[in-house]
């Protein structure tokens, strides 16, 4: 084979790869800003908010606020939930806790099927119908939550793949270029 049509077979596809890593680089980038917008706008239109900071200061074990809910959401104190961390934070630090604290440690099924064993028209099953109620809420807001902090986690890896295609279209059309100049310089006599 001829130096020359290899060297112009390597910047082909040099050229190609260079072309198809921008595409996918974009699409990445698309997807990236995309899920994040998503994610901001689904949990904006939620309101919630973290407890503000003074109720950090008075944390107890069985209150609003207990100790171990500190370190995770001390640092958002009084923001609202409007990332994936955000929401993540929230939902696994604030409501789980609340949640594991409910008769049944909140899990709905559980509550649930209390609910419907007791005796209708009790002052039991009144209790559980509520307390299902409440665990229904707070499971559904947790979940939704933890769907919002896989999405803008989705978000993040998407973003970083695309600033890695762009780095590394970067480096082919680099190399691409360097291969059009051998190209040319390169004798058609010449074999390999």
């Amino acid at each position: 084979m001829r130096r020359k049509t290899f060297d112009a077979l390597l910047t082909s596809v040099g050229a190609m790869l260079t072309l198809t890593l921008i595409v996918a680089g974009a699409l990445m980038m698309w997807g990236a800003v995309f899920t994040q917008n998503q994610v901001h706008n689904q949990l904006a239109s939620q309101k919630v908010f973290f407890p503000v900071a003074a109720a950090f200061t008075h944390a107890k074990a069985g209150t609003e606020i207990t100790p171990g809910m500190k370190p995770y959401l001390l640092q958002y104190a009084g923001q609202e939930v409007l990332t994936g961390a955000q929401a993540e934070a929230y939902a696994d630090h604030f409501i789980a806790v609340h949640l594991s604290e409910m008769p049944y440690h909140g899990v709905y099924s559980l509550v649930s099927s209390a609910a419907r064993a007791a005796q209708p028209g009790s002052s039991q099953a009144a209790q559980l119908s509520a307390l299902e109620a409440t665990s229904f809420q707070g499971t559904t807001l947790r979940s939704m939550l933890l769907e919002a902090y896989a999405f803008g986690t989705i978000g993040q890896i998407a973003l970083i793949a695309s600033i890695v295609a762009f780095v590394l279209a970067a480096i082919t059309l680099i190399l691409t270029f360097m291969g059009y100049l051998h190209l040319r310089r390169t004798s058609p006599a010449v074999m390999i």
